[in-house]
């Protein structure tokens, strides 16, 4: 049996440090607020605004460290809210993607793409992937075990030896299923 656990991720948002700067004021950094289940990655302290053309979230998390390039991550029903229409993506694959307005304490910025819903993945570290017998990209078919189980097919491998084992799905799949972060789902194809 191939178990995985299960990380549920709601909305968050990373942020290149041109835009930490521009919210957060010249020469802010990110602060751990606690650590992630990928090495090196965290929930930081600081919090942002988003503004869609329907709606707005207050309050969204920031994960660190800072990143390339601005990107925020929400869930089907929060893209309804906020009255966009993001396409699932992998994380990092922007381009053509609707933008937001970002607020922060300092200053507000808006961004001309950079809005996904996050394609459900699993992150294996080299040799999960290899004991499992996973390909980096590979397409798989995964169980979940909630109290309303559902069988999850285009689940992404990514495989790295900086990752750590976790399937990473967004707050709709786990509240469809009954699932949450640490419960074991199992990869059957």
């Amino acid at each position: 049996m191939k178990l995985v656990p299960v990380g549920v991720s709601a909305r968050h948002i990373h942020l290149s440090q041109e835009h930490v700067e521009v919210l957060f004021g010249e020469g802010a950094q990110l602060t751990e607020m606690k650590p992630l289940s990928q090495p090196g990655q965290y929930a930081a302290n600081e919090q942002v605004a988003v503004i869609g053309p329907k709606g707005t979230f207050p309050k969204v998390r920031i994960l660190g460290p800072a990143r390339k390039a601005t990107q925020l991550e929400v869930s089907r029903t929060d893209a309804f809210a906020l009255g966009i229409n993001p396409p699932v993506r992998e994380s990092g694959n922007i381009e053509g993607t609707p933008g937001i307005t970002i607020k922060g304490p300092a200053g507000e910025v808006t961004i001309a793409e950079g809005v996904i819903v996050a394609a459900r993945h699993i992150h294996f570290h080299t040799d999960d992937a290899e004991r499992f017998g996973i390909a980096d990209k590979q397409r798989l078919t995964v169980r979940l075990q909630g109290e309303r189980g559902l069988v999850l097919e285009n689940v992404i491998a990514r495989v790295s030896p900086e990752f750590a084992l976790d399937l990473h799905i967004d707050t709709d799949e786990a509240n469809a299923a009954g699932a949450k972060t640490g419960d074991m789902a199992e990869i059957i194809g």
